[in-house]
């Protein structure tokens, strides 16, 4: 048995191309490619897998093999539907605990976002990455982490959309910088039910740009 060390290093690999789309949606994944791709072991690369199949990276299917679980209306609308439970009770938290730190935080990841020109020279990497620190700086002063530990590993695979919709049409890229300040005032300005509102209707729209773009991913 591998250690529990090298055991995440490795599911962190494995996740991170999965999230890019270096490893497609369905695509299957053999241990001995793995080996080769990431220079390791196979019991490493194996334990990997299996806890990766529990947060829903991959199936493994006994005498079948492993694959990236592929992207599907049905996977998305689970992820929002959690999404939009989560949010409504970690931002209300975070607003109740807010402090300077917080604050400075959060207006610090909106001015990195609003930096960036989506579509120009294929930044729409690097702004969504600032989109993602942004969603996590609103909720980050709350107290329950590990609320704030599920938030994030739904982010992450919503993310797979987000690089899935990216790939195929940065002009379209789901990302409303408007949307976001007008969030941001919201919660400085401690209208928390408003922002908490504005919150999950960003959410959802995100979630309905995802689903017109998907359906031309399937």
């Amino acid at each position: 048995m591998s250690s529990p060390t090298l055991t995440g290093k490795v599911a962190n690999l494995i996740r991170r191309d999965i999230l890019m789309g270096e490893l497609k949606p369905g695509q299957k994944l053999v241990v001995s490619d793995l080996k080769d791709r990431y220079q390791l072991g196979a019991s490493p690369i194996r334990e990997a897998l299996v806890q990766l199949s529990w947060n829903q990276y991959v199936e493994l299917a006994p005498q079948k093999g492993c694959w990236v679980t592929e992207l599907t209306n049905d996977h998305l609308n689970d992820l929002f539907n959690s999404a939009y439970i989560v949010a409504g009770t970690l931002l209300p938290q975070a607003a109740e605990s807010a402090n300077e730190e917080w604050e400075l935080e959060l207006l610090t990841s909106y001015h990195k976002l609003a930096r960036i020109q989506c579509g120009h020279s294929q930044q729409w990497q690097e702004m969504e990455e600032k989109h993602y620190q942004f969603i996590l700086a609103l909720n980050n002063a709350a107290k329950n982490t590990s609320m704030k530990r599920f938030f994030d590993e739904l982010l992450n695979q919503i993310r797979r959309y987000y690089y899935a919709c990216g790939k195929q049409d940065s002009a379209c890229f789901p990302i409303d910088i408007h949307k976001c300040e007008q969030i941001m005032k919201l919660v400085l300005a401690r209208k928390i039910e408003f922002a908490k509102d504005e919150f999950i209707a960003y959410l959802k729209q995100i979630h309905r740009d995802f689903l017109g773009c998907n359906a031309r991913l399937v």
